[in-house]
């Protein structure tokens, strides 16, 4: 009875040290990438369109992506940390953004003035241009075809390209974690859209 309980401690110890290791990763690609979980492969079919999937492991081991552009060739992505991860498997755009503090949607749609204007369309164009980017300051610049870690938090919220989501709930008195991405061409967009608002 004494050895059976003994296993029984020392396998709930096991599981809960393995449970507690986790990758996360959203997958960035273009239309029709098959993406297997299972295999940890992907193989890329287009150049054009947008697709995400989340996939998450388990366990301290390193992970390995292998990935077959679209170009024929194959690269390894390598996942070495538990944490949040972005892999950008698009052909051909690169994401980029960072941490935002989410506000109420009141906040969110409130007037800027020009001198604000001016500050973000600086830190847009800074940030096409791959400026002041850093892990320590959290923001990224996200080339096709490599992987970055985002956060150790594996329940922050990523809002990737193409979403629109301006606002999220707090819970408690908590601000919640949240990172913001866009396709280049987007910010691009943005800045030429925000440049016809300056005097």
């Amino acid at each position: 009875m004494k050895t059976n309980l003994t296993l029984l401690v020392a396998c709930t110890l096991l599981f809960a040290a393995c449970s507690s290791h986790a990758k996360k990763i959203i997958v960035y690609a273009n239309n029709d990438a098959d993406i297997n979980q299972e295999t940890k492969a992907v193989v890329q079919k287009d150049t054009t369109g947008h697709l995400d999937k989340t996939i998450e492991y388990n366990g301290s081991d390193k992970v390995a992506l292998t990935v077959k552009t679209f170009a024929g060739s194959t690269i390894t992505l390598e996942i070495p940390d538990d944490g949040y991860y972005i892999a950008n498997l698009k052909a051909k755009d690169t994401i980029i953004g960072g941490f935002q503090k989410y506000s109420t949607p009141e906040e969110a749609n409130r007037v800027m003035s020009q001198e604000q204007l001016l500050h973000n369309i600086d830190s847009l164009n800074q940030m096409i241009q791959g400026i002041n980017v850093s892990a320590a300051n959290r923001t990224f610049f996200i080339l096709p075809n490599t992987v970055a870690k985002i956060t150790t938090n594996t329940e922050a919220t990523i809002v990737g390209p193409y979403h629109r989501m301006t606002s999220i709930a707090k819970e408690g008195d908590k601000e919640p974690e949240v990172y913001r991405f866009y396709s280049i061409n987007e910010v691009r967009e943005m800045v030429n859209k925000l440049m016809k608002l300056t005097k």
